[in-house]
């Protein structure tokens, strides 16, 4: 089921990388996102990663009850960070 686009206006900052399972993914878990974002489920979103748009991006479930948002190659290489650099992160509107 889809939604109307809504506002949103949540920033944080984070490192990029996270655990899963042993392997660690270039992604930034998004603290307190179940209560947020109301759902547990994946989420589309508009973003900004220090201040680079990000427009219709997902937010994965970590398989703990909250998310994270992908952090690309092409990404770390615009911003000139890496796993374990911190960025920061502002979630501008609610696509799903």
């Amino acid at each position: 089921m889809t939604t109307e686009p809504r506002p949103l206006d949540h920033t944080f900052t984070a490192p990029i990388g996270v655990d899963v399972k042993g392997d660690t993914w270039s992604c930034v878990e998004v603290p307190g996102s179940a209560e947020l974002l109301g759902t547990g489920k994946a989420v589309r979103v508009d973003a900004t990663v220090d201040d680079i748009p990000l427009a219709n991006a997902g937010l994965m479930v970590t398989g703990t009850g909250g998310h994270m948002l992908s952090v690309s190659a092409r990404l770390r290489k615009q911003l000139g960070k890496d796993i374990g650099d911190t960025v920061t992160i502002h979630l501008r509107r609610r696509l799903t």
